[in-house]
C-alpha cells in the first residue's frame, strides 16, 4: 500500500526544504537515474520500475513536468528516501506487522506538495484485517470514533504513536516546520482546509489466493476501504447488490478481468489479481511506476481545482483587487502549464486518466473554475471601466470649466503679495475660478496620495494574503 498526503509549502522556500530533505538522505528522483533505485528495495523485493516506461507512457509536454531535470525547473519535484524498517499496528486488541518501504516528497508547483508512504502488509492476512488497517492508517488524525484506538508500534523503543506522531516525529520530524498551517484551522489539515476528506489517500496492490473468485462484493468493499464492524464482523457499507453494481460500473477497471482488476474511488485507487506475484512484476512494475504518477497528475489536478474554487469564495471584493489578480494568474498558469486532458500515448493510461477524471468529478470542477475566472475578469473589467468613468467624469467638469475661461484661471488679484485677502470683493466668475483652482489642485494631490496609498495598502495584504504562484 501507498499512503499518499497532499500538504502546502512556501515555494520561496523550496531550496532550504530541498536542503533539508538531502540532509536527511533523500535523493532527487531523475528519470535517467532509477537504475540506483532497483537494487534499494524502494518499491519492494523484486520490484523494479523501468525508465522505458517511464519514457514512453506520458506525452513529451508531460514528461518534462513530471520528471525535470533539476530543481530549478518547473514540474513536480520527488525526492525518495529507502527506509526498510518493521513496525506494528495495533488497532484496538489486534496487531498488524508492516514495513514502510519508502518516503516519497514531491514539491508540485504552486505551493503543493504530497508526502508518500510505502507499506507492505504480511501475507496471509484476511481481507477485513487489511481494509481495516488501510482504513485506520490514513486517519492522520483520529476525529471520527470509527478511526479511534489505533497506535503504531516502533520496534526499537516499544513507544505507541498515533498516525500523526508517527509520521511527524519518527519518521519525518523536519517536515513539520515545512508545512503551512491556515490560522483559521487546526491540526495538519488546516494545511489545505479545501481538502473535503480529512484522510490520506490510499493505493494498494491486494493478491488473493491464486484462482480465487474475486466477487463484485469484494471489490465494493476495497474501493470503499470497508473494513470491519466494531464488533469486529467483516463491514460493507451498502447491502443492496443493484446499487454495488452501478458504483463498480463508475469506479472499475475490468480489462483483464476475471485475473486482475482496477478501481479508484474518492480516497482509493487499488489493483486486484488472484495470479501468483511471479507472473505480476510488470504489473507491479507499472503500479510503482505508471500508474503512480498518472494517479499523481490526477489527484494534483483535484487539489488544485478544489483550491482554486476555496479561494475564489475567500475573496473581499472591495480589498481583495491584488488577491483578484494573482487567482486570475493562478487560474491562467495552472491551465495553460500542466492541466492536460491526454497525458499517455498507451491505450491502458488513456483508460485510466478516464476513470480518474471520472472518479474525483475533475471535468465538473474545471468547469466551475472556468466560470470562475470569467467572473474574474468580468469583475476587473467593471472596477477598471468605473474608476476610468469616474476620472473622466473629473477632468471632464475641469476641462469644460478651463475651457470658459480660455484655459486661464489665474485671478490678477493673486499675483499681489496681499491678494488673497481681497476675496470679499470677488466676482462670481472669480469666485468660480477660485473654487476651481483649489479644488483641482486639491484633487490632484489626493489622486496622486490615493494611488500610491493603494499600492502600499496592496503590498501589505499580498504579504499576509498571498497566492503561491510561480
Amino acid at each position: 500500500m501507498t499512503f499518499l498526503m497532499p500538504f502546502s509549502y512556501n515555494q520561496s522556500e523550496k531550496k532550504s526544504i530541498t536542503e533539508k530533505l538531502e540532509q536527511n538522505s533523500f535523493t532527487y528522483f531523475r528519470l535517467n537515474e532509477t537504475e540506483k533505485h532497483k537494487n534499494t528495495k524502494a518499491y519492494g523485493e523484486h520490484i523494479k520500475v523501468e525508465v522505458q516506461e517511464l519514457e514512453q507512457y506520458f506525452f513529451p509536454y508531460v514528461e518534462h513536468k513530471l520528471f525535470p531535470a533539476s530543481i530549478t525547473e518547473r514540474g513536480f519535484h520527488r525526492f525518495t528516501k529507502v527506509v526498510n524498517e518493521n513496525f506494528q499496528f495495533e488497532i484496538h486488541e489486534s496487531i498488524q506487522t508492516f514495513i514502510v518501504r519508502s518516503i516519497d516528497v514531491i514539491l508540485a508547483p504552486f505551493g503543493i506538495a504530497f508526502l508518500s508512504l510505502r507499506t507492505e502488509l504480511e501475507q496471509d492476512k484476511e481481507l477485513s484485517d487489511i481494509l481495516e488497517f488501510a482504513q485506520h492508517f490514513r486517519a492522520v488524525e483520529s476525529r471520527l470514533d470509527e478511526n479511534k484506538g489505533s497506535k503504531v508500534i516502533v520496534s526499537t523503543n516499544s513507544k505507541k504513536l498515533s498516525v500523526h506522531d508517527f509520521i511527524f516525529k519518527h519518521l519525518c520530524p523536519y517536515l513539520k516546520p515545512v508545512i503551512l498551517q491556515d490560522k483559521k484551522l487546526k491540526g495538519y489539515f488546516g494545511s489545505l482546509p479545501y481538502i473535503e476528506d480529512e484522510r490520506m489517500f490510499v493505493t494498494s496492490f491486494l493478491l488473493t489466493e491464486v484462482d480465487a473468485t474475486i466477487e463484485q462484493e469484494h471489490l465494493f468493499r476495497i474501493g470503499n476501504l470497508n473494513g470491519k464492524t466494531p464488533e469486529g464482523q467483516p463491514f460493507i457499507s451498502s447491502t443492496n447488490p443493484a446499487y454495488i453494481k452501478q458504483s463498480l460500473s463508475d469506479t472499475l477497471h475490468d480489462r483483464w478481468a476475471p485475473e486482475l482488476y482496477m478501481l479508484t474511488t474518492d480516497h482509493a485507487f487499488s489493483t486486484i489479481s488472484n495470479r501468483s506475484s511471479d507472473e505480476l512484476t510488470i504489473e507491479l512494475s507499472h503500479y510503482m511506476g505508471t500508474h503512480y504518477y498518472n494517479l499523481l497528475l490526477h489527484y494534483y489536478y483535484k487539489i488544485m481545482l478544489l483550491r482554486m474554487s476555496f479561494e475564489y469564495s475567500e475573496i473581499e471584493w472591495k480589498k481583495d483587487e491584488y488577491y483578484v489578480k494573482s487567482l486570475i494568474k493562478l487560474i491562467t498558469l495552472f491551465s495553460s502549464w500542466y492541466y492536460f486532458l491526454q497525458i499517455s500515448t498507451r491505450t491502458e493510461g488513456k483508460e485510466l486518466a478516464a476513470l480518474f477524471r471520472k472518479s474525483f468529478n475533475l471535468d465538473c470542477l474545471y468547469n466551475e473554475v472556468s466560470g470562475t475566472l470569467q467572473q474574474l475578469y468580468k469583475s476587473q473589467e467593471n472596477s477598471r471601466a468605473d474608476r476610468v468613468n469616474t476620472l473622466l467624469f473629473i477632468l471632464t467638469i475641469f476641462t469644460v470649466i478651463s475651457g470658459i475661461y480660455g484655459m486661464n484661471l489665474v485671478i490678477s488679484d493673486w499675483e499681489a503679495p496681499s491678494g488673497w485677502k481681497k476675496y470679499t470683493t470677488y466676482t462670481v466668475f472669480e469666485w468660480i475660478s477660485l473654487i476651481t483652482a483649489v479644488t483641482g489642485i486639491g484633487l490632484s494631490g489626493y489622486l496622486i496620495f490615493n494611488t500610491f496609498g493603494r499600492m502600499f495598502i496592496q503590498k501589505i495584504r499580498s504579504l499576509k494574503r498571498t497566492i503561491d504562484v510561480e
